[in-house]
């Protein structure tokens, strides 16, 4: 269509020869626009270009830490004043009220502030409530009372320096002593401990926060504290976890035996084997139930006397026969027989001699005293009893025994040993070789020497040869990239990036083009019809304002915009009818304007 125009096309005035600027272009187009859409344009331009500054703000907003965790019980002007002048850039958390600065300030950020003497304080106060200056009337029960508060106050800032303890509050309860044995009373004390949240104290915390106040204040037993923490979870009742504390000590005791045991095997088998060639075990059975017994033992092979007691009792009659008078005493004698034979007639007189008699021999002479020379008497009776008493003490032993608690019942060792590597001197070829029966006896006697071993006691070794596998080297995961601190900044800035790309190239750029487009497309159509019209235009190069011609072989008139919208329409289905192919020509041409 451009080859059909003919050249005595006439310039528009202003045109100069080339393309209108840019800025006019807009401005002309902008123009042509309502007044809503101008306003909504310029609104949405404004818009774009503030949430712009916004994104490239916060991917340059640098990453802020919690240098407090609150700014209770602090001097929150004193510590603004303080990191104002330090130059350092802070901000307050609206939710938690976390003092926040740059990740890079807190270390300076915290030196400022102990320099300045800012730091955070609790509410609890402490002896100096003494060094205050007491009124001249102050009563004994006043100094009492500031006494306990500052004990109070000391004893919770020791309880808050605990972990896991984020404050804490102490009330003591001293009764006022009493000279009355019978109105003595014991002091009391109570705890509330606040934690963390998501944390806990343990029965050995708890317990050492009982002692730590039983031990501050005079007089006052453990049984008379209690511990409570925030959520009203009573923590010292030591009756239900006297028990499980004392199972916890003793399986505590039974893991260090375990490992001061298992540290020798390592101790004796590292230097052999190496590290990782080896891996080893023990499991101690220990007894914790507390025996007594007492045992009496006698040695009757060792009899001792002890004492002996002896009595000899002997009575001689002197007298005749004594007693009452009686027919049996006042019969005369029988009368004598003479004996029939001499021998045994001698015999009998001698044994039928009276007591006190004399003594007769064979022949019937008296027989004679050879020490006194006096005629011997027959014995008068005589009485004799020998009684003897003896005590023997025999050998005895009491043992009184206490079986201490913790007593080893049995130890079981289980220990595996790689294979031994062997290396080819030829080849440097590296081959694993077992180990041998003889040098795995030598490691069972090591084993057995290191930890004690008591085969009365049923102790058990186990020393074997096993090949380990050669995945058995425990991998440590790296770090994903995301997790690590610079991740977060690029990708801030890369987010940043494409917003303000999006922004430009999806938003900005087509509603420029879309605006200046427009003015594009009305030049060309312009060009075009004033190169149809077939010099048609004035002087000044201006087009008619009442009639528009196409150019050609057969000129084509238009009706003029003044003579409505239904004459225009039907002139160009004329058009159409007659020269579909010029028209096509012109559409085409406005495409290729718009491309």
């Amino acid at each position: 269509m451009a080859d059909a125009l003919p050249d005595n096309v006439p310039a528009k005035a202003g045109a100069g020869g080339g393309k209108p600027l840019f800025g006019l272009t807009f401005l002309d187009n902008l123009g042509d626009m309502t007044m809503l859409r101008q306003v909504g344009l310029m609104v949405g331009l404004a818009a774009s270009v503030a949430i712009g500054f916004a994104v490239v703000l916060w991917s340059q907003q640098p990453d802020y830490r919690p240098l407090y965790g609150s700014l209770a019980g602090m001097d929150a002007k004193q510590v603004m004043e303080t990191l104002a002048a330090a130059d350092i850039a802070y901000t307050v958390e609206p939710n938690s009220g976390a003092l926040l600065v740059k990740a890079d300030d807190v270390s300076r950020a915290r030196l400022k502030l102990a320099a300045a003497g800012v730091t955070p304080t609790d509410g609890n106060i402490g002896f100096e409530i003494l060094d205050k200056d007491q009124g001249l009337g102050t009563s004994q029960f006043m100094e009492a009372t500031r006494y306990r508060r500052g004990l109070e106050g000391e004893l919770a800032r020791t309880i808050s320096s605990l972990n896991n303890v984020k404050g804490a509050r102490v009330h003591l309860a001293i009764p006022k002593s009493s000279v009355f044995v019978r109105d003595e009373r014991k002091p009391s004390a109570s705890v509330l401990v606040e934690l963390y949240s998501g944390r806990s104290l343990e029965p050995g915390q708890v317990l050492a926060i009982v002692n730590l106040v039983a031990t501050s204040v005079p007089e006052l037993s453990k049984s008379q504290i209690t511990v409570v923490d925030q959520k009203g979870n009573l923590l010292s009742d030591q009756g239900e976890n006297s028990e499980l504390t004392m199972a916890g000590k003793q399986f505590d005791y039974s893991r260090r035996m375990e490992g001061m045991l298992t540290q020798r095997v390592h101790n004796i088998l590292q230097p052999v084997l190496g590290n990782d060639r080896y891996k080893a075990e023990v499991s101690a059975d220990v007894d914790f139930s507390a025996v007594e017994s007492t045992s009496e033992q006698f040695n009757p092979d060792q009899p001792a006397l002890r004492s002996e007691q002896s009595t000899s009792e002997q009575r001689t009659a002197s007298n005749g026969p004594q007693g009452v008078p009686g027919a049996l005493s006042n019969q005369p004698p029988s009368p004598a027989s003479a004996p029939q034979q001499t021998g045994q007639g001698a015999a009998g007189g001698a044994g039928m001699i009276q007591p006190g008699q004399p003594l007769l021999d064979a022949n019937g002479q008296q027989i004679m005293d050879p020490g006194t020379g006096q005629p011997m008497l027959a014995p008068y009776p005589a009485d004799k009893r020998s009684q003897s008493t003896r005590n023997f003490e025999l050998d005895r032993s009491i043992s009184h025994t206490k079986q201490q608690q913790g007593r080893v019942n049995r130890l079981s060792v289980a220990v595996v040993i790689d294979d031994k590597i062997s290396v080819n001197p030829a080849n440097g070829e590296i081959t694993q070789v077992p180990w041998t029966t003889d040098q795995l006896a030598r490691f069972t006697r090591l084993v057995q020497d290191a930890v004690g071993f008591d085969a009365s006691r049923g102790d058990s070794v186990s020393v074997i040869n096993v090949p380990f596998s050669t995945e058995r080297g425990e991998v440590i995961a790296d770090i994903p990239f995301y997790s690590q601190p610079w991740f977060w900044d690029v990708v801030k800035q890369v987010l940043g990036v494409l917003f303000i790309l999006v922004l430009v190239f999806g938003v900005l750029r087509p509603v420029l083009n879309n605006i200046t487009g427009h003015g594009r497309n009305k030049q060309v159509a312009g060009i075009g019809s004033d190169a149809e019209m077939g010099g048609l235009g004035g002087l000044d190069g201006e087009l008619a304002n009442d009639r528009v011609s196409l150019g050609g072989p057969q000129s084509i008139m238009l009706p003029s915009p003044s003579e409505g919208y239904d004459a225009q329409l039907n002139a160009i289905k004329s058009l159409v009818a007659e020269d579909p192919g010029r028209v096509a020509q012109v559409v085409k041409e406005w495409i290729n304007a718009d491309e």
